[in-house]
Parts: C-alpha cells; structure tokens; sequence
C-alpha cells in the first residue's frame, strides 16, 4: 500500500511546470507514494480550507511546490524605513504555497517546500521557518535532472523518515504526557 501524501502546488501555466510536476508525481510514486492534491486527485464541494484540512487528516506528509506565478518587474519593500529594499524581476507563488504548509505544520505533518528559482523567499518560504532544508529548483533545466540529483534524492529519503514516523505513530494510542 502506498504512502498518502499531500502534493500541493499553484495550477501550472506553462508546459515547463505541467512537466514537473507529473515527473515529480512518478517520481514519488516510485518511491512507494501516492501523491494527492485537491481539485486533481481528490475533489470536494466545501470550502476550500475545510476540503484542504480533510485531505490533510488523510496524508502522512505534505510536498508543496513554489512555482512561479506573479512576475514582479519593479517594487518596494518596506517603503520609508530604514529597511527599504527594492524588488527587480522577482517573482510570487500562489497564496497556497504559504498557507498548505502553515496548515500541515499545524497537524504536525512532515512538511518538504521546493521553491521554484526567483520566487521570493518570504513567509513560509524563508529558510528556516518550518525547520527543514529548502531546495530551489530551475525549471530552465530539464526537470529529470534535478529530480534524479543527489541533492534531492538525499532530502526527500530524510523527508520520507519522517512520514514513516508519522504512519508509524498513528497506530499508537494518545500519550497523556
């Protein structure tokens, strides 16, 4: 039986992301997961947080994609502040991208971000934030070789310690203290 995990990313608008993630799909699929996201695998006619949390209470992980979504030719951050910076040609994902993760973290969920090259790196998506390694992945290369490199085989194998602790502790009882 498959490993249920929630594989959350923004709708792909171009041929470069729908790629990546059906070769992030198998990919995981081999290593004895079965990835599932709202709206592609699973469907549900409440509210999308409340259909979100279902999904989740039924996954063991949760894999979320920071893709591309919003290009940002010019901006400022922090306007009149000593901490004023700019923004050039950077890019926003999907408010998802931020609040799936927050969600799972809340359930206690192994939680694994890959953020696409030149989002942003704020919120959720800021190194460190959920307390593991954040890889970025350029999808001007071809997708296979990232998802056959070292680095992502060796998080991923970390990552999916942690969801078999997860499958593992389910089957316990509720600890007192």
């Amino acid at each position: 039986m498959k490993k249920s995990i929630f594989l959350s990313y923004p709708r792909p608008f171009n041929a470069d992301q729908e790629n990546f993630i059906k070769d992030l799909s198998a990919y995981l699929s081999t290593r004895g997961m079965e990835p599932r996201t709202l709206g592609v695998t699973d469907y549900d006619v409440d509210a999308p947080l409340k259909a979100i949390r279902r999904l989740m209470l039924e996954s063991n992980g949760l894999i979320t994609v920071a893709f591309r979504r919003t290009l940002v030719h010019s901006a400022e951050a922090k306007p009149g502040t000593a901490e004023a910076f700019a923004i050039q040609d950077k890019w926003l994902t999907s408010p998802y991208a931020h609040i799936e993760p927050a969600m799972a973290f809340q359930i206690g969920l192994p939680i694994l971000i890959l953020r696409e090259s030149g989002v942003i790196a704020d919120g959720i998506l800021e190194k460190g934030v959920v307390g593991t390694y954040m890889p970025e992945f350029d999808l001007s290369k071809a997708s296979a070789s990232y998802l056959q490199s070292p680095e992502l085989s060796q998080i991923i194998g970390k990552w999916e310690g942690y969801v078999a602790s997860v499958i593992e502790s389910r089957g316990n009882p509720p600890k007192l203290y």
